[in-house]
């Protein structure tokens, strides 16, 4: 998300508010927007600052002079501020002059906040109006996300969708073929040359993607801005998953905003299932349906039902979860496994499921299963050279233990060298998921950036990691327990932060560090 894409509310919202009391004394008349509230009395805050603050200030630390004012309000500009508001009394009776005279100079709103207002109030003001709009994108966002959806199941469908796209972004709609052949249509043409320029993106983007260096991933959409018109292109994906066939190209005349991409991505990905050939034979249309419900936000356990045949009773809506390795065993193994069409329908007969994703020499798959049955093993998985890995079965709402259940069996499997491994119900730890070795060379390596760290050094770093965490991220406990300044601790959390490149705000990032220093070796 860029800095323009920031939750954000223009500086008219704050200035209507009559119980802020704020008004305008300086700067551009234009609507600025700021994204969040801060207050300093410093006389250099520009270290501190982000780009698009409101910043709050009494005036505390404010320079006597008028050129002082004048440096403090250029640097505040080159930080990105949106707007300056400057609180009336207790410090000044009145907005300085040389700081009004300064803000026009440079371009800076200036606001005037009277004595009866609390620089928090204005915080509370601008994030209040921010979650409205947000609220209002994502409502808009789901009204088209349902449109949508809703044209998809048209029989007309391809039609519907570019219509429903082109109502909900305001822009020329159009689906080109790889020749750049223009199929289909939405929304009022732009006059010429506007086709022509998002015909010629279309064909050279689609070009880039088949032609694009093996092993690398080539550009999938493209964007282009002349003359006030806004064109971007997103490629589909074709029949082998990587050549790009169709393309869907847009021209408007307003700058695409996040809401408008976000409903773009929707409609891509639909046109993409509807293009595919095996909904254009009508071979699967319960599955695109159930899989378009998922994209949109259905439960698993919701569409559960469409993926199995009629005549199986709700109560038996169980799934079994494959995880596969493609090794060089077997007769009839291949390099690409997924990329044989016969070997790939062998593989899903044997397993009896239509639902295989084969990437590389992965494989993933979900068969029908009673609650109480055991996976069957099928003996041509071996033939074909795959290891496979099976969970028990499991209710749809409970798929994604499952799948973790599979990837256990088959990492078993692969390290036992055996052709299938059913995943048994036996208690399991989190220490007990890796075995010693590997989990001791997962923790070298992940600490060791640390190793040529300055003063203080690794093992001091280390030290206050491991208090940090099991204070559960106190950093006045930490500072105690290790008999130095708090300071002392965030710097050093920083550096360790800096040489690790993780974010230790991040919870997902302190479990992966616990672990891992649970796992490191004791100095030698």
């Amino acid at each position: 998300m860029t800095e323009s894409e920031q939750p954000s509310v223009p500086l008219s919202v704050l200035l209507a508010d009559p119980a802020l009391g704020l008004r305008q004394v300086a700067g551009p008349a234009g609507d600025r927007r700021v994204s969040t509230v801060g207050t300093t009395e410093i006389e250099d805050p520009t270290p501190y600052l982000v780009g698009g603050e409101l910043l709050l200030t009494a005036g505390v630390r404010l320079p006597l002079d008028a050129d002082g004012i004048d440096t403090y309000v250029r640097r505040v500009v080159a930080a990105g501020v949106g707007a300056l508001g400057f609180g009336v009394a207790p410090v000044h009776d009145e907005v300085p002059s040389e700081l009004v005279a300064a803000c026009d100079r440079h371009g800076l709103p200036l606001l005037r906040l009277p004595p009866a207002t609390p620089f928090v109030a204005v915080g509370q003001a601008a994030y209040a109006a921010i979650a409205e709009a947000r609220n209002r994108e994502l409502r808009e966002i789901s009204r088209a996300q349902s449109a949508l959806a809703t044209a998809a199941a048209r029989p007309d469908a391809l039609q519907a969708v570019l219509d429903r796209l082109s109502a909900h972004t305001g822009a020329w709609a159009v689906l080109y073929d790889s020749e750049g052949n223009e199929l289909f249509s939405a929304g009022p043409r732009p006059a010429s040359p506007t086709p022509g320029r998002v015909r010629d993106l279309a064909v050279r983007t689609t070009a880039r993607v088949r032609t694009g260096p093996a092993g690398r991933s080539a550009p999938a959409a493209a964007a282009d801005h002349q003359g006030g018109t806004h064109l971007t292109v997103h490629t589909l994906p074709g029949a082998d998953g990587t050549t790009m066939a169709l393309a869907l190209g847009q021209a408007t005349t307003a700058v695409p905003t996040l809401v408008h991409r976000q409903i773009t991505s929707t409609a891509t990905v639909l046109l993409a299932l509807l293009t595919s050939p095996r909904h254009a034979l009508g071979t699967d249309t319960h599955s695109v349906g159930a899989l378009v419900r998922l994209m949109l936000g259905a439960a698993p356990a919701d569409v559960s039902p469409a993926l199995a045949p009629a005549d199986t009773a709700a109560a038996e809506h169980c799934w079994i979860v494959v995880h596969g390795r493609h090794t060089s065993a077997g007769s009839a193994s291949a390099s690409h496994p997924g990329d044989d069409p016969a070997r790939l329908a062998t593989l899903g007969t044997a397993l009896g499921t239509p639902y295989l994703y084969v990437e590389g020499s992965e494989l993933k798959a979900l068969v029908l299963s009673a609650p109480d049955a055991r996976p069957e093993v099928p003996a041509q998985a071996a033939d074909l050279g795959w290891v496979l890995g099976f969970s028990p079965p499991a209710p749809a709402s409970d798929l994604s233990h499952a799948d973790r259940q599979a990837e256990r069996a088959l990492q078993r499997a692969l390290a036992a060298q055996v052709p299938v491994v059913v995943h048994t119900r036996d208690p399991l730890t989190v220490h007990g998921l890796v075995p010693p070795a590997d989990a001791r060379d997962l923790a070298r390596t992940r600490f060791a950036p640390l190793d040529g760290a300055a003063s203080p050094g690794a093992p001091v770093l280390l030290e206050t990691l491991r208090t940090w965490l099991t204070l559960h991220g106190s950093w006045d406990r930490t500072a105690a327990a290790l008999h130095v300044h708090r300071n002392t601790v965030r710097h050093r959390l920083a550096r360790v932060g800096e040489l690790l490149d993780v974010d230790l705000h991040d919870p997902g990032v302190r479990m992966e560090l616990w672990f891992a220093l649970h796992w490191l070796p004791e100095p030698e």
